[in-house]
């Protein structure tokens, strides 16, 4: 039997999965920003950098809580091919989904200034979700309870 992660352990576990979501989102708005319409790029910019900046905020959260920042992956694989505009704002919705439902673990997990802040990024990879997509989903974050799968 494996034992159960204490409270402390459960959220730098969840902080240490957001983190990666950051990685992997810091990587796929570089595809982005290279097949995003010209329309575009500048919200691909925007929401880059907003995920680097999150990604060194949970930096120092996973080091104040004790762990070692999981460092980012060399390369990620997509989930399809981005050759056209209309897949890269299609590959954008899909981080953002991921990057919110790491964010809500985390709301699970920790309390007080944690808590907000991840509830903050939950809300904003929602919003930016909605604005690729075109649209937003029922429960940001919980994919089991979303009226529609996330792309």
């Amino acid at each position: 039997m494996t034992p159960t992660p204490s409270p402390a352990g459960q959220v730098l576990e969840a902080a240490q999965a957001a983190l990666a979501a950051e990685h992997a989102a810091a990587y796929g708005y570089g595809v982005i920003g290279a097949r995003a319409a010209a329309a575009r790029s500048a919200e691909a910019r925007e929401a880059h950098g907003g995920h680097l900046a999150r990604r060194d905020a949970l930096a120092r959260t996973v080091r104040e809580l004790g762990g070692s920042p999981r460092p980012s992956e060399a390369a990620y694989a997509l989930p399809f091919t981005v050759r056209t505009p209309a897949d890269a704002e299609r590959l954008a919705a899909g981080i953002e989904d991921r990057v919110a439902g790491a964010y809500s673990d985390l709301v699970r997990a920790a309390e007080g200034r944690l808590r907000r802040e991840a509830a903050d990024a939950l809300s904003a990879a929602a919003v930016r979700a909605a604005r690729w997509r075109g649209g937003g989903v029922a429960f940001p974050g919980l994919t089991e309870r979303a009226d529609t799968p996330p792309t």
